[in-house]
């Protein structure tokens, strides 16, 4: 058996195979510069086109662009949410889907996950409602989209607010519609590893103008027209150099999304016949994006913990990374009020990221799975 190169062997690869690699042309670069030269660079006609651009490209009437996906998340909050109200958010997600929540006043309750998709369980959504529920935020993680049929249907029997968290699925689809092209609100970022940049930034599709215009107001500072504020509002706005990066991302993001996909597609076929490895699930009518391609350990297979696993394959000089180590159940912060959440606890505990991104070459791809093939098999039982 070959010797691991966490214990002194050779790796695999020569040199890192990053999970994430971001990357600008010289036609973004040139176009910031621009702007620099221009001296105008604060939110203007830059965000304005690639608010248009965007909402073209993903199929709703409206959007607005925001500082950030938290940004994102917290406005569309703050548009239908009194104090008091609940809002049920994945157990499994990054913290901003719930926090942002709580900056706006409402409770997150904490719904479990589909064993399969990593994605909220309508089950458990029917479980978590009270009269206090206002809203639903679905998270499509991953880039793999929740089953947004059983989500309007409760939303719809209970005259809820669908307020979907979309930081990692731009151009995911159910059917052949986009995700973001949903009625209520839904939420992008743009954080550099994600399948578009604008560096930091975030987007709100929706096809209610009311709450299109609610949000404009609320990412300035609540104004209606310069100076006169009718609400109270925050300064979430993007800048034109940052919508400048987002036009030309958003250019390539459909090329871009099918090499993710041909790389997921060529793990999985690879990958499928590693004993104690689940690769991802994708229900039918659904085109998962893969921000991540994320693997499941069965435990019983390996002498290891996912984190031994995690360690190994990073020595291989295959980038790895767990997304996500602690359900939001578990987090400090929330571990005190809320309930179990037993799939989201126990698929934290087994979940591992492969690097997917465009730019991996054949070669590149060939030795992730020599990596994981390596490593699986000096760890199996």
């Amino acid at each position: 058996m070959t010797e691991l190169a966490i214990n002194g062997g050779t790796p695999v690869s020569q040199k890192q195979i990053p999970i994430a690699s971001p990357r600008f042309s010289e036609e973004e670069i040139q176009d910031v510069v621009n702007l620099l030269h221009s001296a105008k660079v604060r939110q203007g006609p830059k965000v304005e086109e690639f608010e248009e651009k965007f909402a073209k490209k993903i199929g709703s009437k409206y959007a607005y662009a925001v500082s950030s996906g938290t940004a994102a998340l917290h406005t569309s909050y703050l548009s239908v949410l009194n104090p008091g109200d609940e809002v049920i958010v994945p157990a499994f997600t990054f913290i901003a889907t719930a926090a942002a929540a709580v900056f706006a006043n409402a409770t997150p309750v904490f719904a479990d996950i589909d064993p399969r998709t990593f994605t909220i369980d309508p089950e458990d959504i029917r479980q978590k409602l009270t009269p206090k529920t206002k809203a639903i935020a679905p998270v499509h993680l991953f880039g793999n989209a929740v089953d947004m049929e059983a989500i309007q249907k409760i939303a719809s029997a209970n005259n809820l607010y669908i307020i979907s968290d979309l930081a990692q699925s731009h151009l995911t689809k159910i059917n052949g519609k986009d995700v973001g092209s949903f009625d209520d609100l839904n939420c992008y970022s743009f954080y550099p590893t994600k399948n578009m940049t604008t560096i930091e930034g975030g987007m709100v599709t929706t096809n209610n103008e009311e709450l299109c215009e609610k949000g404009k107001m609320l990412r300035s500072h609540g104004q209606a027209q310069k100076y006169y504020h009718t609400s109270l509002g925050l300064n979430y706005r993007l800048t034109d150099l940052a919508a400048a990066i987002g036009i030309r991302q958003l250019e390539k993001l459909p090329k871009n999304t099918r090499k993710r996909q041909e790389n997921a597609a060529f793990l999985s076929r690879e990958l499928k016949v590693i004993a104690g490895i689940r690769t991802p699930v994708v229900r039918e009518g659904v085109e998962h994006t893969y921000h991540q391609y994320s693997i499941l350990l069965d435990q019983s297979k390996f002498k290891c913990s996912r984190d031994e696993f995690v360690k190994a394959l990073n020595a291989e000089n295959v980038g790895c990374a767990v997304h996500y180590p602690i359900p939001l159940t578990k987090q400090p912060v929330f571990s005190e009020t809320a309930s179990s959440c037993p799939v989201a606890e126990d698929t934290a505990e087994r979940i591992l990221s492969l690097p997917v991104h465009p730019y991996l070459s054949q070669e590149e791809l060939e030795l992730v799975v020599a990596g994981l093939k390596k490593v699986a098999e000096y760890f199996s039982r």
